[in-house]
């Protein structure tokens, strides 16, 4: 027998991933608290988008919701009321990386890229690297076929300016950043 045999033919079989559902959106189970907290908020800001209902009547619908109780709470609030608040400033900073008019993006993305944003500008602790994955995650769990590709554009192109020196950071340890640095 060939002892010479490639390098690919040594390698184990290919394994999936788990915790993933056939789109390639993480499964429950395998969700973090905070996670389930963005999945809540980004419901409940899609009800005050499209139904433009008072915001307790949203917040009383989905804490009823099933699972609400495994979400970091803290961080539902955080996100429901402050991108509810500040609404105008967050479309004010994302709809300069739009190639269409805000009106024409689905009420899913435009609440996603929200969330993104909201984190960017008052989460520190969570790195723009991961609120940028988590909304590539949740647009592709309840968005549009390729409403990810589209987030992870508008958001990687935000996240030098909303977090300059952490976006900068990463280059100078060799880490490829997300969009090419803007004006910030």
């Amino acid at each position: 027998m060939n002892d010479h045999s490639s390098p690919a033919s040594q390698r184990p079989p290919r394994q999936t991933r788990k915790g993933l559902t056939s789109t390639g959106a993480r499964k429950a189970a395998s969700k973090s608290a905070r996670s389930r907290a963005r999945e809540f908020a980004l419901q409940a800001l899609y009800q005050h988008l499209v139904g433009r209902n008072e915001l307790t009547a949203i917040d009383l619908f989905t804490r009823d919701l099933a699972g609400f109780h495994k979400a970091d709470i803290p961080h539902y609030e955080a996100l429901l009321n402050g991108c509810t608040q500040i609404e105008a400033d967050l479309d004010a900073l994302i709809t300069p990386q739009l190639d269409r008019s805000l009106a024409e993006i689905s009420p899913i993305e435009r609440a996603v890229m929200w969330i993104g944003v909201y984190e960017f500008m008052h989460c520190a602790d969570v790195p723009w690297r991961v609120a940028i994955n988590e909304c590539i995650e949740l647009a592709k769990e309840f968005g549009g076929t390729d409403g990810h590709k589209y987030v992870n554009a508008v958001l990687g192109g935000l996240a030098p300016k909303l977090r300059a020196a952490e976006v900068a950071a990463d280059g100078q340890r060799g880490e490829r950043p997300q969009a090419p640095a803007s004006d910030a």
